[in-house]
């Protein structure tokens, strides 16, 4: 692959993260832009930490990306290095007692072509590293032991840029797909997918099952659906009729019900306690 240039961390971007107020009340959240010597096939690297000593626990809920995820964990229930397949329902985690998880979130379709894998075989499901990675048990003990988060990224990266795959003309095609549906509130439909970029249906299934791991039509609803999510959480629950529309749902009532079975509660439910959560949160801001 040639050298790209990496792109930025989105530090502030919250979008697939549902309650955002709420959750950045119970844990941190850090992220590192990825080098260029992986940027062709990561997005970035997080890290999350929480200390709930004495409190109850918290469930994170967050409509995910369609991408996979090699996390390094350790808390009370776990310990080790994992690879999160693409999840297709609402992904949540109890966070409990103290813990901390570090991170590497590759792009929509950059573990089918780093790794040579089908994607497809780890959608919903959360393998150990070493049965993708069989020599990766040393680099979960040093990532772990790692005191700082720029510390553990450049433990992975090095551990990852050798590794780096040669140049894949069907990914540079599934990158620039993923981009448009992600990037163009427009594209609703795989139709409108197959026609601009002269693709045949069956091609484009094949392409995201193995490099994606998801549908493309599941794909579209995810980046909508989560469009839908961040534009309530910011307030916009005046129209929903028209909220629906701009999305790409025949109607409000198609939105409600697809946003309710996703999220768990109705959309302007869920307006209302993003919105109660991020003053709550900037209160607790102000007085510290």
């Amino acid at each position: 692959m040639p050298r790209w240039t990496p792109a930025t961390a989105p530090l502030e971007d919250v979008k697939g993260i549902l309650h955002p107020g709420e959750q950045a009340r119970h844990r941190t959240l850090n992220r590192l832009p990825a080098g260029p010597g992986v940027a062709a096939f990561v997005d970035w690297y997080w890290s999350v930490r929480w200390d709930l000593r004495g409190k109850p626990p918290y469930s994170a809920e967050v409509l995910s990306f369609p991408c996979v995820n090699v996390t390094f964990e350790r808390d009370n229930a776990r310990v080790g290095g994992f690879v999160n397949g693409v999840c297709t329902t609402k992904y949540i985690r109890e966070l409990s007692g103290a813990g901390e998880t570090f991170g590497v979130r590759f792009r929509a379709g950059g573990f089918g072509a780093f790794t040579g894998l089908d994607v497809g075989t780890l959608r919903d499901r959360v393998v150990d590293l070493a049965e993708v990675f069989p020599d990766a048990a040393a680099l979960t003990d040093r990532v772990l032991a790692a005191q700082t988060d720029e510390q553990r990224r450049v433990l992975v990266e090095d551990y990852l840029a050798p590794r780096a795959a040669q140049e894949d003309h069907a990914y540079r095609q599934v990158l620039e797909i993923i981009a448009a549906m992600a990037e163009d509130p427009a594209l609703t439909r795989v139709d409108q997918i197959t026609e601009r970029f002269d693709i045949p249906i069956r091609t484009l299934q094949r392409l995201f099952r193995r490099y994606v791991g998801a549908a493309p039509k599941w794909v579209l609803r995810r980046y909508r659906l989560q469009d839908g999510a961040d534009l309530l959480a910011k307030g916009r629950s005046a129209d929903l009729a028209a909220l629906a529309i701009e999305l790409g749902y025949f109607d409000q009532a198609h939105f409600s019900r697809e946003f309710a079975a996703e999220v768990g509660m109705p959309p302007l439910e869920y307006a209302r306690n993003s919105i109660r959560s991020a003053e709550d949160l900037q209160q607790i801001l102000g007085e510290v």
